[in-house]
């Protein structure tokens, strides 16, 4: 199986601010906003724990509709790096818009099942950490300031960081199942 080979997925994952999810069971909306830093660090030290795994494990899908530990890791690296960069533009602008990012894309461009899951898993946990750090700056009216998809999924700072912890969490189970 090729990077090539995997299936994209196309889904809109916004349902996830409705309710729990049926994979991974997470229910964001029970969540304390505030709690969510401390969630992006655990999830970062799993992460890159699990990254100092076996090889061979890191590297192979379970099935093609499936990353590959190592391909997961990668992702969420680029995930706290995306959303880093997109709080800051939420806290610093008035309704920005964010462009589009094709995650398959970046898959393939940057090689993920390729990587060093060492220095993978290193980068995963400084971005986890300045994204947590960027969300405990949030005061009580941050919460509310507005951003907006490319495909006009709106979000509040709030719904935001909410969206987000589902897909580390999630991937965190993917591969914890896998």
């Amino acid at each position: 199986m090729t990077e090539r080979d995997l299936v994209p997925d196309n889904k809109d994952w916004t349902w996830v601010l409705q309710r729990a999810c049926d994979e991974c069971h997470l229910d964001v909306t029970s969540l304390d906003v505030t709690e969510i830093p401390s969630m992006i660090r655990h999830n970062a030290a799993a992460f890159a724990e699990l990254l100092g795994g076996d090889d061979t494990w890191l590297r192979t899908r379970p099935r093609p509709d499936k990353w590959s530990p190592l391909e997961y890791g990668f992702h969420v690296r680029d995930v706290y790096e995306l959303y880093h960069h997109r709080l800051g533009l939420m806290l610093e602008h008035e309704g920005p818009e964010y462009p589009n990012w094709d995650q398959d894309e970046s898959a393939l461009e940057k090689g993920y099942g390729r990587a060093d899951p060492i220095a993978v898993a290193a980068e995963l946990t400084q971005w986890a950490e300045s994204l947590a750090t960027l969300f405990e700056t949030v005061d009580q009216d941050g919460w509310t300031r507005t951003g907006y998809r490319s495909d006009g999924a709106a979000f509040t700072v709030e719904s935001f960081a909410r969206y987000l912890i589902h897909d580390p969490v999630h991937h965190l189970w993917d591969v914890s199942t896998a």
